[in-house]
């Protein structure tokens, strides 16, 4: 089996925006979600963790005059990302850079990407770090914002109770047979990740844990505008 950097997720790069989508329950409208709490002011905006590009693509759609800095440590999804951002046309707005988020939040002076982002984003990314680590990424985030800047986050939760675990998981079942396929078939498709950096397997913290760790950081307003079962989209203003 072809070994992954954390959050490749399948082991062929052309299978992930459909697979993600049977695999993840309102995959769109999660991101949908973080484009709209976006500021209409929003003009340089840092994604950690671009993937396929699918969220870059829908900020650069929706904000016409947006500048988007996308990090992601991994070369075959910087590549597709690019490719399909260029075959929409926005290439001159999207720089994609290789790059370790982790290592970001722990040494920023080795990526010089500057500070002053009007807002951050990101997606299926950051459960991949401990807990330590999401905690520094944070801070790093607030201290790379503009005043009155924003955060948003789409990611997995870790269950509150095994109780919670069996509805979230039977949740996903249910999406994945009403797209005509199933978990176990989707899964065929998976590759095995390895750990990369500061990344390894999925490491995912609860809800409240992560808006705790955000007002820890210094966001003073942190909120919940989307969630579905064990998904959720969370993040805040300074």
């Amino acid at each position: 089996m072809q070994q992954l950097f954390p959050g490749e997720v399948f082991a062929n790069t052309a299978d992930f925006d459909i697979g993600i989508r049977q695999l993840l329950p309102r995959y769109d409208e999660m991101l949908e979600v973080i484009t709209r709490c976006l500021p209409s002011t929003s003009r340089r905006i840092l994604e950690l963790g671009c993937g396929t590009g699918e969220l870059s693509l829908k900020i650069l759609n929706h904000f016409p005059d947006a500048q988007v800095i996308a990090l992601d440590y991994s070369p075959r999804m910087l590549q597709f990302a690019q490719d399909k951002i260029t075959a929409t046309g926005h290439q001159k707005r999207w720089t994609g850079i290789q790059a370790d988020f982790g290592e970001w939040a722990n040494n920023p002076e080795k990526l010089n990407i500057g500070s002053e982002f009007d807002a951050c984003v990101s997606s299926l990314a950051i459960h991949h770090l401990q807990d330590e680590m999401k905690f520094k990424l944070f801070s790093r985030i607030a201290t790379s914002l503009t005043q009155y800047g924003c955060f948003w986050n789409a990611d997995p939760t870790l269950p509150e109770s095994p109780t919670l675990a069996e509805v979230y998981k039977a949740a996903r079942e249910e999406w994945s047979v009403e797209q005509g396929t199933s978990l176990t078939e989707i899964r065929a498709k998976l590759g095995a990740s390895s750990t990369q950096g500061y990344s390894s397997q999925d490491q995912l913290a609860t809800l409240d844990a992560h808006l705790q760790m955000l007002t820890k950081a210094g966001f003073k307003i942190v909120a919940v505008p989307w969630k579905y079962y064990g998904l959720a989209v969370f993040g805040g203003w300074l």
